[in-house]
């Protein structure tokens, strides 16, 4: 990534985009943890009202959650169009400065046009230039990806990437409503995951230290950074994993814990899942357990499992392969604190019979792991760290000893 001035405010509002975004996660997972998702019908009006300003005796129950949500996630998405507006204008200048900002402040304007409509939902409900911006963002998002791996990291296309990533966000959530497609909903909190994960890296970026330590030469091989990958990837699919069991609107198809029902693999039988569906204790759950989806809890606790194992691998040998105050060091230790309170809450999910609190700071801090393990990843390129060799492949080459 090219070098550019450190400026403490831009780093100070990254980190605020950051922590917003977090805390719109938090409020999403609360939306969906008490069932509230769907309590708003139409979008992106709300009740037939401009969304900004629906009349307060509609906010109550589910509608107060999902309405706050809404609210929060322009306010994010304001940020991030701040956040991008800022640094392509410090990255550019003359036409390219104009035409940037220009583009931001068109999709901005078309964001807020939002009017009143049919309070009844539905898709027939969506102002026509939303359709047109469904069609437009992707692709807009997917230039703004290549432009940023051509140019080998400019800021600039980084931060247009974010920019179209939360308008992406905001249409999927939008179209998970008016379609009533779980599939949708699904991809919404995925993307989600990637987007907060995408600012944090951008807190990095801008940081003081991270623009006065030099970039290291890539190492011909560093087993440390496959770790890091590889247990940030298995979380990646753990939280696609919990998406889908979150927008099934089942509930728990498993409600023990360690085992599950009874056993080390539940029975699947048409028998065993009607006698589930007869025993189950919820009472937000809209849809019955299906075989389908108690494979997928199984599936989702294996690979927890899984995860656990490579974080920890992860951790010791980032504790074998560097020194005392060495930044990978701190954030392994991090990392793996944070996957054993995740671990912690999802039993806590299971055994307390999915509690809207407990639930969602569960996807909360699932959030964090992702991004921590994305974080290492990065940092591999440039804190040094020690090499492996193919004769040692568990402990770190005695020439490196030492290093930092």
């Amino acid at each position: 990534m090219n070098r550019t001035p450190h400026n403490p405010w831009l780093h100070c509002f990254a980190v605020v985009t950051a922590l917003a975004t977090l805390a719109l996660l938090g409020v999403g997972g609360i939306v969906t943890s008490k069932g509230a998702g769907m309590a708003v019908p139409d979008w992106p009006t709300s009740y037939g009202y401009n969304m900004f300003w629906l009349p307060l005796k509609w906010w109550y129950g589910g509608a107060f959650y999902e309405h706050t949500h809404r609210l929060f996630a322009v306010f994010v998405g304001l940020l991030t169009s701040i956040l991008a507006a800022w640094i392509w204008g410090r990255e550019t200048a003359g036409r390219t400065r104009w035409m940037g900002w220009f583009t931001i402040l068109v999709f901005v304007l078309m964001l807020g046009h939002r009017g009143s409509g049919n309070a009844s939902g539905g898709a027939v409900g969506v102002p026509f230039h939303f359709n047109i911006l469904a069609v437009l963002i992707p692709v807009f998002l997917i230039f703004s990806i290549v432009q940023y791996i051509r140019t080998r990291g400019l800021l600039r296309w980084l931060a247009m990437t974010a920019f179209f990533a939360v308008i992406f966000q905001g249409i999927l959530g939008g179209f998970r409503v008016t379609l009533y497609k779980d599939q949708i909903g699904i991809a919404h909190a995925t993307l989600a995951q990637l987007f907060f994960t995408l600012v944090c890296v951008f807190a990095v970026f801008l940081s003081r230290w991270w623009n006065e330590m030099e970039a290291k030469p890539v190492e011909k091989e560093s087993r440390l950074r496959r770790w890091f990958i590889a247990a940030t990837l298995l979380i990646f699919i753990q939280l696609v994993l919990g998406a889908a069991m979150r927008h099934q609107h089942a509930g728990l198809a498993i409600w023990d814990f360690p085992l599950a029902h009874g056993q080390l693999w539940p029975d699947t039988s048409v028998e065993a899942i009607a006698r589930y569906n007869q025993q189950r204790a919820e009472l937000v759950a809209f849809n019955p357990i299906t075989a389908m989806q108690v494979r997928l809890q199984m599936l989702h606790r294996i690979t927890a499992l899984l995860i656990v194992i490579t974080v920890a691998i992860s951790a010791w040998l980032t504790l074998k392969c560097t020194g005392q105050g060495n930044a990978l060091r701190r954030v392994a230790i991090e990392w793996i604190v944070l996957i054993a309170l995740q671990a912690t809450l999802g039993m806590l999910t299971v055994l307390k019979n999915k509690p809207a609190d407990i639930a969602t700071a569960h996807v909360v801090v699932g959030a964090l792991s992702l991004a921590t393990g994305v974080l290492l990843v990065v940092l591999t390129y440039r804190v040094k760290i020690l090499s492996f060799t193919r004769s040692e492949p568990l402990l770190c080459s005695r020439d490196a000893v030492g290093a930092n």
